[in-house]
């Protein structure tokens, strides 16, 4: 078989990373290729908040020396003369390098320097004649060979792929994504601090169970060889900090990985970034409350405002969210129905039919009207959901962990938070009844027998500490990834994960 012809494109970039190559071999030649003695005290951005304002002739008086450090990304080499761009993790500051002040040796040895290069810097902040904020280097040193070339710097890394694949590059050439990733942090950040503020401890859950519990999904499997078990990567913490909550900590939150074993789409991720959280003597109408605040707050620490762009269109999240039951729901955002049909079993099974639904799964054979008006309201209004909206009530038989509205038979106190069209967020009133979670977890074994993948496991040990007695509560899961695409306008979920998983390169 022949071997297949290499690009023009990848014989260039051998050829350059060969010259590298040969470059970094004089340097080992030479001494220390790869020096860590160069300790930088200041940072770009910093360098600019306090003397951008600065005209060149003040500058000069404060006469600012400055040790930087960071990527060159630009160099122009002028003769006696030679400019430069470092970037470091605040952003980009130019270096002037004049053959006089650095010495003709350390000149010449600059000119052989590479864009990608990692270069420390000693000299004084000046400004150019064009009023561009520099420093004027009275040394260079280079810190760190690069081997490979950047992308093209005006086109930066065009490959979408190549950009998840090689995170690292896309990161040094798009201003964008790093952007993208400060934001998350700040995010974060904001929401642990509320929830810190609100009285809640954080905590930390097993990641790998022996049984998998708390969510409607299909867990990755693995094995425990010391101890002989089947075990799996978990799907929630769900059951864990409840279990907590019985223990006495009457709030608890955690901000973890958790696993799916299932596709891989612009909104899904097998390995995923949750944030749940529990608060005895609540209910889910307060977690509502809570939950509208914390994201809102979030947003402003992250994009400095709680009005949003998502996508070229608006987003508001300053206004009060939307409340409405899923019968609601379908009337409002697909209109053409009525509520006596939405109420007969026979019309939901043949319009979800019509709208392409697998009416004879392992899920919908079994559902009841509740089951299906959900199965609707997915195929026909979810998507129309861009308002944050609330949908609330869910139906018992979707809902094994909720409990049971006393009001409205068939019913629970449950809610998922919708933005955009996809949710947001998952909460409800725990079921804190022994007897009742046990034949809920029965009926899920039922539905797992029948073919139902995503049901759930029957947790002994959760029924035991439910035993003991857990305090009334309510609890909420939000989905940190999908809230961070929204508050950094990304269209995939991709975008924010900084090494989301890919198919094999081979």
């Amino acid at each position: 078989m022949n071997e297949p012809t290499p690009s023009p494109l990848a014989i260039d970039e051998n050829h350059l990373i060969a010259e590298r190559r040969g470059k970094l071999a004089k340097l080992r030649a030479a001494g220390i290729a790869y020096p860590n003695d160069f300790r930088p005290d200041s940072a770009a951005a910093g360098l600019h908040k306090d003397y951008d304002e600065l005209d060149k002739e003040a500058l000069a008086e404060v006469g600012k020396h400055v040790k930087v450090a960071g990527r060159m990304m630009l160099k122009r080499v002028m003769g006696k003369a030679s400019f430069a761009t470092l970037q470091d993790s605040t952003g980009r500051i130019q270096i002037f390098l004049d053959k006089n002040n650095v010495g003709e040796d350390l000149y010449a040895q600059f000119k052989t320097w590479d864009i990608g290069d990692i270069v420390g810097v000693e000299g004084t902040v000046f400004k150019t004649n064009k009023g561009e904020l520099s420093v004027h280097a009275a040394t260079v040193r280079l810190l760190t060979k690069s081997l490979r070339p950047l992308p093209d710097k005006f086109h930066g890394v065009a490959d979408q792929e190549l950009r998840y694949r090689q995170r690292y590059v896309d990161l040094i050439m798009t201003e964008e994504t790093r952007r993208t990733f400060v934001a998350r942090s700040k995010a974060m950040g904001s929401i642990r601090q509320f929830m810190l503020n609100a009285g809640f401890l954080e905590v930390e859950t097993p990641m790998l169970h022996p049984i998998p519990g708390g969510a409607a999904a299909k867990p990755f499997v693995t094995h425990h060889n010391a101890l002989d078990m089947e075990m799996f990567l978990r799907i929630a913490p769900e059951l864990y900090l409840k279990r907590l909550v019985v223990g006495g900590f009457e709030r608890v939150f955690e901000v973890n990985r958790n696993f799916r074993n299932e596709g891989v789409s612009p909104r899904h991720n097998p390995e995923f970034t949750m944030m749940e959280f529990y608060a005895a003597y609540t209910d889910y109408r307060w977690l509502m409350d809570f939950t509208e605040s914390l994201i809102r707050e979030a947003a402003i620490a992250a994009t400095g405002s709680a009005v949003l762009t998502y996508q070229e269109k608006t987003l508001d999240l300053s206004q009060p969210f939307d409340r409405l039951t899923i019968v609601q729901a379908i009337l409002k955002y697909a209109p053409g129905y009525d509520e006596a049909q939405l109420g007969d079993e026979s019309f939901l099974r043949a319009e979800l039919k019509r709208v392409g639904a697998d009416v004879n799964g392992p899920v919908l054979a079994r559902a009841g009207v509740g089951g299906l008006q959900l199965a609707l309201f997915e195929e026909t209004a979810e998507a129309r959901l861009w308002h944050p909206t609330y949908i609330i009530d869910y139906p018992v038989e979707v809902s094994p962990l909720a409990r049971a509205s006393d009001t409205q038979a068939g019913v629970t106190e449950r809610f998922e938070l919708f933005m955009t069209g996809r949710e947001i967020a998952n909460g409800f009133s725990e079921l804190n009844d022994p007897e009742d979670q046990a034949a809920r977890f029965l009926a899920q074994v039922e539905a797992k027998d029948a073919g139902d993948e995503e049901a759930m496991f029957y947790d002994a040990d959760y029924i035991r500490a439910l035993e003991y007695g857990m305090p009334p509560t309510g609890g909420c899961g939000i989905g940190i990834d999908r809230l961070v695409m929204l508050l950094t306008d990304s269209a995939s979920i991709r975008d924010v994960i900084l090494f989301p998983h890919l198919r094999r390169e081979d």
